[in-house]
């Protein structure tokens, strides 16, 4: 059999099993389709995710969910402004055998998993949150001199709460440009919000059960990388991505009046990635400009800032990437 018969039985045989991962997720968080398939997403393209929503939506019971489903190891680091850097990494301690004799031991941290969950990541000090920059980059951390590699695969998930500021660190942008996807998790609308209520408040609840392992997992992360992308696709990202840097020669008029700093490189590769998730879960062999219009919000929210004049006149970045995303795609069918 040739590879692209190979790669299109590959395709629709993980289609499957995300559309059984998709329904166990939901048995525990209800409702929220957009939510669920961008944190499947964000698992798919070997990232890591950044959950912004009030306290109570579910973004706690989603990560769990998760975890079983995917069949990840997970853990959970509340942070707190007294949370220190070796509460995360783990730290070396002074053992003393009975012959008197004594060695260091290094006892492990709850990064050492697979899927680590950053609860109200905002709420530590910059020093611990820069205990996540080289285990979010490089799946690794170095202790006492001595580099330590974590599971594969290895995923973040932090939650922030985006109303309360005070006894806050506002996350550096190097930091905030690691995370593949930001994942704005809103209030259920009514249907969810009663269905909620039923399922929740009874005798017993749903359970999610694991549908895939770990091997399976990576298999499907590599899979993903191997999706064909259309040329036209390709220009549009790169289109897309540097039509936000102020400095670009050509720039619109409204991005350079309201935009502090923009994407870079990083933004593009997350994407390029993202785009073949959502035409994965979608069912879809290839993206196309729709994809690209729809996660270009998740992408690119937390990797660009708007000026200061900006914020005082109420600008939305939101609006300003959705209506930049489809000028761009109808300028491209129209040419």
């Amino acid at each position: 059999m040739s590879e692209p018969q190979d790669l299109l039985s590959d395709i629709e045989t993980l289609e499957i099993k995300l559309q059984e991962a998709r329904q166990s997720i939901t048995r525990r968080f209800i409702g929220q389709e957009r939510v669920v398939d961008l944190t499947l997403a964000t698992l798919l393209c070997g990232g890591h995710g950044l959950l912004i929503g009030l306290p109570g939506l579910g973004k706690t019971r989603l990560v769990d969910a998760l975890s079983t489903v995917m069949g990840l190891k997970g853990n959970r680091v509340q942070f707190t402004p007294d949370l220190m850097p070796a509460d995360i990494l783990g730290s070396e301690v002074l053992d003393t055998a009975p012959d008197g004799t004594r060695a260091f031991r290094f006892v492990e941290g709850p990064i050492f998993c697979q899927l680590l969950m950053a609860d109200e990541i905002n709420r530590a000090s910059p020093r611990t949150q820069s205990a996540l920059l080289q285990a979010m980059q490089e799946k690794t951390v170095t202790v006492a001199g001595e580099d330590r590699p974590l599971d594969a695969p290895f995923h973040v998930l932090a939650t922030q709460n985006p109303i309360e500021q005070e006894g806050t660190y506002p996350l550096p942008e190097a930091q905030l440009d690691r995370f593949l996807l930001q994942i704005d998790v809103n209030y259920p609308d009514r249907e969810t919000e009663r269905a909620i209520l039923l399922a929740t408040t009874g005798a017993e609840e749903e359970e999610a059960h694991q549908v895939f392992t770990t091997q399976e997992l990576i298999a499907a992360q590599t899979l993903l990388r191997r999706m064909p992308v259309g040329e036209s696709v390709v220009e549009l990202i790169l289109d897309l991505v540097r039509a936000f840097r102020p400095d670009e020669p050509g720039v619109s008029e409204r991005v350079a009046q309201t935009v502090a700093w923009g994407p870079g490189p990083r933004a593009a590769q997350a994407l390029m990635l993202a785009v073949r998730a959502r035409a994965l879960l979608q069912g879809r062999l290839a993206p196309n400009p729709e994809d690209v219009i729809d996660m270009a919000r998740p992408v690119l929210s937390h990797r660009m800032q708007l000026n200061f004049a900006a914020r005082a006149r109420g600008d939305s970045l939101a609006s300003l990437i959705d209506d930049t995303a489809a000028q761009l795609v109808r300028a491209e069918a129209a040419a």
